[in-house]
C-alpha cells in the first residue's frame, strides 16, 4: 500500500512504498536516498559464554586425566594428543582450502605459535604431574598478567598502573603456592613428595603461563590474516615433532601399563580438541572479557577435583595464592572490557 510523507521539500509530497520486498526496497532506496536498514538476526544469549564454559570444563578433566595416568612423561601425553590433533585438523584445513603452509610472511609467527604453544602444553602437563592439580592449574592461569605485559613490550601495547599492580599480585600469588623455604621454613605441609618435586613443578608451571603469553603475543601479531584451524595444524605438528625427538633422547617412550591408560590419552586428545574448538567458538561470538571471567573457573574446577580424586584438601596458603592470581586475571579482563566497551 502507499502512505504519503514529507521530506520536508515545502509544497511537495513523496508517496512510500511499505510491506514489499528487498530488492524493490533498494529501487525505492536509490530513486528517494532512503536509508537501507536490515537487522540481523539475535543469536542465543550467553550462549558465547556457554561455550567458554565447556571449553573450561573440558582442559580442567584433562588435566584430571594428565594426573590420573601414572608411568607415561608429560611429553609423551604431549606427542599423543599433537598426533590426534593433526588427524583433526587435516581434513578441515583441505576442506577450507587455506593449505598447510600458510602466507609467506607469516610462516614464520606460524612457526614461533606452534613452537612456544606446544611447550606450554608440555609445562603444563609435567607441573600437573609434580604438585598439586590445583596449585599447578591457578599458576598457569596468571598467563593473561604476562600477556599485558609481553604485549607492552613486544606490540607496543599501552601499559597502565594497572598492569604494574595485576603483576605484583601474580608473582605474590605463585610465592604463596611455591612457598621458598628461606621465606617459609623448611617444614611445608600440603605438598606432593618432596620439596624438590614441588619446585620443579612450580618453575614447569611458571614457564608454562609464560610461554602461554608469548603465544598469544604471536597470535596477536598475526591477527585475523591466518585462518584458525592453520594455526591449530602449526601447534600440533611442531609439537609432535619436538616431543618425539625429546621423548627419544631421554629414553622416556613408554606403553602404558593397562589398557585403561591408553583410553585416557585417546581422551586427553580429543578433549583437548574440543576444548579449543569451544573457546574459539566463545571468541568468536563474545567479547574476550567475559570469556576470560568465565575461564577463572578453571581455578575453581581444579580444587573441587582435587579434593574429590585425588583427596586432597588445600592449605591456606594455596588458597590464599589462588586468590591473589584469580584477581589479578580477573582485573586484567575486566579493564580491557572496559576499555573495549567505551571505545565501541
Amino acid at each position: 500500500y502507499r502512505r504519503g510523507f514529507s521530506t520536508g521539500v515545502t509544497g511537495y509530497e513523496e508517496e512510500r512504498l511499505c510491506g514489499f520486498d528487498l530488492e524493490t526496497y533498494k529501487e525505492v532506496k536509490n530513486a528517494f536516498s532512503l536509508p537501507l536498514i536490515i537487522k540481523k538476526p539475535k543469536g542465543c544469549p550467553g550462549l558465547g559464554l556457554f561455550y567458554a564454559f565447556l571449553s573450561t570444563v573440558f582442559f580442567s578433566i584433562i588435566a584430571v586425566l594428565v594426573k590420573t595416568i601414572q608411568g607415561v612423561h608429560a611429553i609423551e601425553i604431549s606427542a599423543i594428543r599433537c598426533f590426534f590433533q593433526m588427524l583433526f585438523v587435516m581434513p578441515l584445513l583441505i576442506y577450507h582450502k587455506t593449505g598447510f603452509l600458510g602466507p609467506r610472511d607469516k610462516r614464520i609467527f606460524l612457526v614461533l605459535r606452534g613452537f612456544i604453544g606446544s611447550n606450554a602444553m608440555i609445562l603444563l602437563f609435567y607441573a600437573v604431574q609434580q604438585m598439586p592439580l590445583a596449585d599447578a592449574t591457578v599458576i598457569m592461569f596468571s598467563n593473561p598478567v604476562f600477556t599485558s605485559l609481553l604485549a607492552w613490550i613486544f606490540l607496543k601495547e599501552r601499559c597502565t598502573i594497572w598492569d604494574c599492580v595485576f603483576t605484583v599480585f601474580t608473582i605474590t600469588g605463585v610465592i604463596l603456592i611455591a612457598r621458598p623455604p628461606f621465606l617459609f621454613g623448611g617444614h611445608l605441609r600440603g605438598i606432593e613428595g618432596n620439596y624438590t618435586n614441588h619446585i620443579k613443578g612450580t618453575i614447569a608451571a611458571f614457564a608454562g603461563a609464560i610461554a602461554a603469553a608469548f603465544t598469544f603475543v604471536v597470535l596477536r601479531k598475526m591477527g585475523k590474516s591466518v585462518h584458525y584451524y592453520l594455526s591449530v595444524w602449526y601447534y600440533a605438528v611442531i609439537g609432535f615433532i619436538e616431543c618425539i625427538i625429546t621423548v627419544s633422547v631421554l629414553g622416556e617412550w613408554k606403553i602404558p601399563f593397562c589398557g585403561r591408560d591408553r583410553w585416557l590419552l585417546m581422551l586427553i586428545a580429543v578433549l583437548g580438541i574440543a576444548g579449543q574448538s569451544f573457546l574459539t567458538k566463545a571468541l568468536q561470538i563474545e567479547k574476550a572479557g567475559p570469556v576470560a571471567l568465565m575461564r577463572t573457573v578453571d581455578v575453581v574446577l581444579a580444587f573441587i577435583f582435587q579434593f574429590i580424586f585425588f583427596n586432597r584438601a588445600p592449605t591456606l596458603w594455596s588458597l590464599g595464592g589462588a586468590l591473589c592470581v584469580v584477581l589479578s586475571t580477573s582485573g586484567v579482563a575486566v579493564r580491557k572490557w572496559y576499555s573495549s566497551s567505551r571505545k565501541s
